[in-house]
């Protein structure tokens, strides 16, 4: 009895030392708590965080000094801070519900306070991660709920287990019907925070499917000049990036850009812009890590599209070109996949470079005639510089598109051995090859010892042997590039008697001087037609006359010899005899494709 007497007057003596050593420190602690939780209201309702935590703590540490699970003199310090903080915290919380504001107390009764989160960057940033708070609160709420159910569990079991202290134990549970009541308090508050959340999700939603709108917000600033002081919609986040950017002030910059990332817009301008920004910060590492992050959290596909060009080489191509498989109308893609093959980007282009670069800006410039460009740039200057560096592109590469432009030409000459193919490629080329027919090994054409200057690797020989025996068949022809990719096979016709009437007709057309000679090595009053003689299997018919043009003479060949065609037979005579009035001879072609040659005249020296 004594010793229980002297514990009831000792109690209020130790609350009263506990109060004077701990209160002060605490209080001041709890207060200034207080205040930064309201004043990072913004990012979170840290206020109500505190006030439950603390309420938790502080009827935790009550049931264990009642049930003297610990000294009061150790845990009364630690219940009077949490106390403390409990009622600050729940007080500032309490006074934000009554004021309805978002951005806390201080904030709306302190501008300057309001002035410094907009410095901090915490009521800018609050857009962008209002939904990631939401959702963690749910979380807090569950756990906190697990924690409470725990603590009434544990309160169940003391209560049975210790029948002589059900004073104490009804206390408990009162304290713990308290704590239930402060987290349903605490949801419901949560969950308007959540239905905010979602209408201001709604409205960004809106924004960013109204480019239009946007764009021409931008272009209206852009005409003003300055930065705005207080920015709210994306086109006013634009805005100032760009007018910071070209200022030299990159961190401010960056933070705008980061701002307009924040309302998901499907603009590519904007992404494109901040990339080369972050790539003279950071290097491509560094923007690749930032877009990575703004990729996995966005839906528009301009961000996802920028990411991709933040790889290197090849991994960029195959993710671009994956991209576009599975957005196949996305029309900026285009212009970007154009880039890829570039000479700017290459240095020097193939044919099939060319071709693939042409290919992309006809795709990408298609779509300005069915108005689905505008939709995707936020500035309209930016449209205009894609599209006039697309067209005088298009106009350099010219025809390139045309299949005529990729295919190989072959040059058959005949000769008494057989034929020799003379191959003429569009484009420089690491190597040949060849096959007769339209299936069946490829032969390679060998190397020269000597060096293609287009390419600086060894010429591939151009020409390959073929016997006199050979029939029309189809030859097939295929290359290697300068970047040793595979061009071809092409298959080309080839007809022996065709190819060696048309050979015998160039060299005739080319050389047409030496059709006729007067008095050839002395041999007065002979005229001789030997050229045309060895090149007759080209010849259909010759008409001549002398001392003027009436062609009123033929001169007979002998037939075509396909096996030694350009002999000249032993028993015929490659010449007549002229009179000595004889001065002129005119002479006309037929060759066997139908076509003449002109009159030539010849003179008798």
């Amino acid at each position: 009895m004594t010793r229980t007497g002297d514990s009831g007057a000792a109690a209020p003596s130790l609350i009263r030392a506990s109060l004077s050593r701990t209160g002060k420190w605490a209080g001041s602690v709890a207060f200034i708590g207080g205040a930064a939780s309201d004043i990072l209201n913004p990012l979170a309702p840290f206020a109500a965080y505190i006030a439950l935590v603390a309420s938790v703590a502080a009827a935790v540490i009550a049931i264990a000094i009642v049930l003297r699970l610990v000294l009061a003199a150790k845990a009364l310090p630690a219940l009077i801070f949490a106390t403390s903080a409990a009622a600050v915290a729940g007080g500032v919380y309490g006074l934000q519900q009554q004021s309805n504001s978002q951005n806390g107390v201080i904030a709306g009764l302190v501008p300057a306070i309001a002035q410094l989160q907009q410095q901090m960057g915490i009521v800018s940033a609050r857009v962008a991660r209002i939904e990631q708070t939401v959702t963690e609160t749910k979380l807090a709420v569950d756990q906190v709920k697990q924690s409470t159910d725990a603590v009434a569990k544990k309160t169940e079991e003391i209560a049975s287990t210790q029948q002589q202290q059900a004073e104490q134990g009804a206390q408990t549970q009162k304290s713990v019907e308290a704590v239930k009541q402060t987290t349903e308090t605490l949801a419901a508050g949560q969950q308007k925070q959540a239905e905010q959340a979602d209408k201001l999700q709604a409205t960004t939603e809106q924004i960013a499917a109204s480019i239009d709108t946007i764009a021409k917000g931008f272009a209206a600033l852009a005409a003003q000049g300055g930065t705005i002081a207080e920015p709210k919609r994306p086109d006013e986040f634009y805005h100032n990036a760009r007018v910071y950017e070209l200022s030299g002030d990159m961190l401010n910059a960056r933070r705008s850009y980061l701002a307009f990332a924040g309302f998901d817009v499907d603009a590519v301008d904007p992404y494109t812009r901040f990339a080369t920004l972050l790539r003279v910060q950071d290097g491509k590492a560094g923007a690749r890590e930032v877009f990575g992050a703004l990729a996995d959290k966005a839906k528009a596909l301009s961000i996802k599209l920028v990411h991709i060009l933040q790889f290197d080489d090849a991994q960029r191509l195959d993710k671009l070109n994956a991209f576009i498989a599975a957005n196949p109308d996305f029309a900026p893609a285009y212009y970007l996949l154009a880039q890829e093959f570039s000479e700017d980007r290459l240095g020097v282009q193939s044919l099939s470079d060319k071709r693939s670069e042409a290919e992309a800006l006809t795709r990408f410039v298609s779509y300005e005639k069915e108005g689905g460009l505008l939709k995707y740039f936020v500035d309209q200057t930016q449209l205009a510089d894609w599209l006039d560096r697309s067209r005088t592109r298009l106009t350099a590469l010219g025809d390139v598109l045309d299949p005529a432009r990729f295919a190989p030409t072959l040059t058959p000459m005949r000769s008494n051995a057989g034929w020799t193919i003379s191959i003429s490629l569009p484009e420089a080329a690491t190597g040949i090859s060849w096959r007769m027919g339209v299936s069946g090994p490829f032969t390679d054409t060998g190397l020269m010892a000597m060096n293609d200057q287009r390419t600086g690797k060894p010429m591939p020989n151009p020409s390959f042997e073929l016997p006199d025996s050979t029939t029309a068949t189809t030859i097939g022809v295929k290359y290697l590039d300068l970047r040793g990719r595979e061009t071809g096979p092409f298959d080309i016709s080839f007809d022996p008697d065709a190819a060696l009437q048309q050979g015998n007709k160039q060299i005739l057309d080319q050389f047409w001087t030496s059709w006729i000679a007067f008095d050839a090595s002395g041999n007065h009053g002979l005229v001789y037609f030997s050229q045309m003689l060895s090149f007759r299997c080209g010849i259909k018919e010759v008409r001549y006359s002398l001392n003027g043009t009436a062609l009123d003479k033929e001169i007979k060949l002998p037939p075509c010899d396909k096996k030694d065609p350009y002999a000249i037979p032993y028993d015929y005579q490659p010449y007549f005899k002229v009179a000595d009035n004889v001065t002129s001879m005119a002479v006309q072609v037929t060759y066997t494709d139908g076509t003449k040659s002109p009159v030539r005249e010849y003179k008798r020296q």
